[in-house]
């Protein structure tokens, strides 16, 4: 049977959330061909609430069978805490997700890491995931990265990078031939995601690695803020007198006119706009 706890989050996701939650999650895999019938997706979960959502929204959308494939909910373990480990095992059990758990050694990897190690962390975890998943028979994998991550990533790359470029919402594995990741939350609003967790009375890991001991208590205000916090909060402030200012940032990048860009680069390629002056 059902237990209380999941039957209500599957409702929430079917009544309460569906306009915020489930539609933009199926328009996302429509307009960006994300789920294709004959599919094994690798559904990676960190334990926060974006991918445990993630979770829950691949469960109700293959429900409708509008395409046939197959979910494995894939959970890695980079040397978690006991109590961090046993919280997500224990959400999923609560939630209804069926999680396959595999051990890696990237918190120790890095420990002794001093220049951007979270970067280093990212980059291992996706190689360690891709390959779990194809050695269980996926195609994909599927990350919980969501609008916010999105208009994040734009704005950041532009302050911080000089350059204009984009989270994609999907992509094709460079290291791992016929793998590719997508990210089905890519429409889906952050603070939706908040409000279906604290609707249900859910709670998730917001921070697991060994930079941050007090983990499943973690809150993002008590350390120092990173560029993306500090971007997050930026764009807040904009917002506060332009409205649209996050899907102007969004559609900035689904309007690029090349006419009027200085130089671009394609497939590594840099072009210059007096090539063809």
């Amino acid at each position: 049977m059902e237990n209380e706890r999941q039957k209500k989050a599957e409702e929430s996701i079917r009544k309460k959330f569906h306009k915020q939650l489930f539609t933009p999650f199926a328009k996302a895999c429509k307009n960006y061909e994300l789920i294709n019938d004959g599919d094994r997706i690798a559904v990676c979960i960190s334990g926060g609430k974006d991918s445990m959502l993630m979770a829950k929204l691949f469960q109700e959308i293959q429900k409708h069978k509008k395409k046939s494939f197959d979910l494995v909910f894939l959970v890695m373990d980079p040397g978690y805490h006991e109590d961090n480990r046993d919280l997500i095992i224990s959400n999923a059990k609560a939630l209804g997700i069926p999680i396959t758990v595999f051990e890696s050694i990237i918190f120790d990897a890095v420990d002794n890491i001093d220049k951007n190690p979270c970067y280093i962390c990212a980059r291992m975890r996706r190689g360690y995931l891709y390959s779990k998943a194809k050695e269980l028979g996926c195609n994909k994998i599927a990350l919980g990265h969501h609008y916010d991550d999105v208009i994040e990533t734009i704005f950041m790359g532009m302050m911080y990078g000089a350059q204009i470029q984009t989270m994609m919402p999907k992509l094709h594995s460079t290291n791992f031939e016929g793998m590719e990741l997508i990210r089905p939350l890519y429409l889906v609003r952050e603070s939706d995601i908040c409000a279906w967790r604290d609707y249900n009375d859910l709670h998730f890991l917001q921070c697991a690695c060994h930079f941050t001991d007090t983990c499943s208590t973690y809150n993002e205000d008590d350390i120092t803020p990173s560029k993306r916090l500090e971007t997050k909060k930026l764009i807040a402030k904009l917002k506060e007198d332009n409205p649209y200012i996050e899907s102007n940032i969004f559609n900035s990048v689904t309007n690029v006119n090349l006419d009027t860009v200085i130089a671009y680069k394609k497939d590594g390629v840099r072009h210059h706009f007096l090539d063809e002056y």
